[in-house]
């Protein structure tokens, strides 16, 4: 890899991330993540000193004792992204696909996770699943993006490669269920997809209502004008080309299923705000 094309390509990102989304939202998205910071631990004699404001006055009369409560600070935040590389994904409006969206998204939380010492472990959804080390800041940017460009899903430049050769149909569904282990309840668990070509709507409708699994739905306007089913040309890795259809209905039955646990984000709007204000 270009270390110097790396490091130019997330200088670019975080210029273009600050400039789309405010100190103050950011602040608000931290502190839903963070919750309130400090968690029970145990209760304590009272000995000279300890905070009055701490004391259990419901155990202190039981017992006859004074006691306070101790506490400890919450542990740190590790926030697992679901990066949907269907070909549905490299649609979008006015040169922003639905995965520049994405990607960006995953960027913001990298910075977010630098300023609450907290983690993010992107998994890529194409072909294969993709899993890459949890990190934070600028080195999960580069992390990123240096994997994105291994697997000419972005060009040189940290553009996205509209010519990337993708086979609409995932060869391995195993894959997906892989995904699912990391849908644990000490995890906040964020889903980027157009879910199009993602999981159907039964096996989403046994994750999506778990509390710390947020899904976003990206769309743009062709899936806002959709009403009828359409296909996509798509290269497969072979170099041949391949007719995929979307059905209209798939997504239909998620929506109807789920109903506000997707949230939609729309490429031609703010999506960056629309995100952050989503999570608050």
């Amino acid at each position: 890899m270009n270390l110097k094309n790396v490091r130019e390509i997330v200088g670019s990102i975080k210029s273009s991330l600050f400039k789309n989304s405010n100190g103050f939202s950011i602040g608000m998205l931290k502190s839903h993540f963070k919750g309130s910071g400090l968690q029970f631990k145990e209760h304590m004699v009272y000995s000279h000193g300890d905070d009055i404001r701490f004391i259990d006055w419901n155990l202190t009369a039981k017992t006859q004792n004074t006691f306070v409560k101790t506490f400890e600070e919450e542990r740190n935040v590790e926030i697992v992204v679901v990066l949907d590389l269907s070909a549905s994904m490299f649609l979008g409006y006015k040169g922003i696909s639905k995965l520049q969206a994405a990607i960006e998204i995953c960027c913001l939380l990298f910075l977010l996770s630098s300023e609450t010492n907290d983690y993010v472990q992107v998994l890529i959804l194409g072909d294969s699943l993709t899993s890459l080390p949890k990190a934070s800041g600028e080195k999960g940017i580069a992390l990123l993006v240096s994997k994105l460009e291994e697997m000419s899903v972005l060009n040189d430049s940290g553009k996205v490669n509209v010519n990337y050769p993708y086979d609409f149909e995932i060869k391995d569904s195993v894959d997906k269920e892989k995904a699912l282990k990391y849908l644990k309840r000490n995890k906040e668990v964020v889903i980027l997809s157009d879910f199009i070509n993602f999981l159907d709507a039964e096996q989403m409708k046994k994750i999506a209502f778990r509390k710390h699994v947020h899904c976003f739905r990206i769309v743009g306007p062709l899936d806002e004008a959709q009403k009828q089913n359409y296909s996509l040309f798509t290269k497969s890795s072979d170099g041949s080309g391949v007719l995929a259809e979307v059905q209209k209905k798939k997504v239909e039955d998620i929506e109807d299923i789920l109903g506000k646990r997707v949230k939609k984000l729309n490429v031609k709007d703010r999506y960056l705000e629309s995100f952050i204000k989503e999570m608050m």
